[in-house]
């Protein structure tokens, strides 16, 4: 009985003295050193590229601004571009989707010049009366011609023609130079220095507008409104 239990306890000794050793890590499924260094140092991927951020770099990582995708002129470009973010990393939670009303353009322009003597009498009338005007940039089959007024809607352009004719002035007519349509953006209000680097790293085709910084609020709208409506 004394002699197995002196076997016994040399046996434990020695698995004892093993593991310490780390002889029998894989069997037992403990390490004897624990998951510490060297071992963990050794499982590193590229540490070569780790590097350590200032305050400066680090405060910078942490701000915030808000980028946008656009614009989008359909929906099914929105849903390729929501779903090329989506295998970005880029959460839905971290992105919200815009519509941007885009309203038309009118004009009220002369009659088409068929000669530049026709054109040279009609510059000289507008001048004499102090009308802005400008050449007509499309459409080809309309040029050339003087614009006299841009506008946002057809009843505005309408209204102005009817200005102009009670000047007495005549040969023009108003013509629809763009339709109201909508446009689609996609911003990420809240991205931070890594979420930046991680849009800006994106390079499918449904994305190929690119992000940038944020328009101020109503300022697509604004913008259209205002040189549609300039003369």
């Amino acid at each position: 009985m004394l002699r197995a239990l002196v076997v016994l306890l040399i046996v434990v000794n020695a698995l004892f003295f093993g593991w310490t050793r780390g002889w029998l890590d894989s069997i037992v499924g403990i390490k004897a050193n624990g998951d510490h260094e060297p071992e963990r140092l050794a499982r590193q991927l590229h540490p070569e590229l780790i590097q350590l951020l200032g305050p400066q770099a680090a405060a910078a990582l942490q701000q915030r601004t808000c980028l946008e995708l656009g614009p989008l002129d359909s929906d099914a470009a929105v849903q390729a571009a929501q779903a090329a973010l989506e295998r970005g990393g880029v959460p839905a939670s971290a992105r919200s989707t815009q519509t941007i009303d885009q309203p038309g353009v009118w004009v009220v322009a002369t009659i088409k010049l068929t000669s530049k003597d026709f054109e040279a009498r009609k510059e000289e009338t507008y001048k004499r009366m102090h009308i802005d005007y400008q050449p007509l940039t499309g459409p080809a089959d309309e040029l050339p011609s003087l614009v006299l007024g841009r506008y946002a809607s057809a009843a505005a352009a309408n209204e102005a023609l009817d200005g102009f004719s009670q000047r007495a002035l005549k040969g023009l007519r108003v013509l629809q130079l763009q339709a109201a349509n909508k446009h689609f953006s996609i911003q990420v209000a809240q991205a931070d220095g890594a979420m930046q680097a991680r849009l800006k790293g994106l390079k499918d085709p449904a994305l190929a507008a690119g992000f940038k910084a944020c328009a101020a609020p109503n300022a697509p709208a604004g913008t259209a409104a205002s040189a549609a409506s300039a003369p």
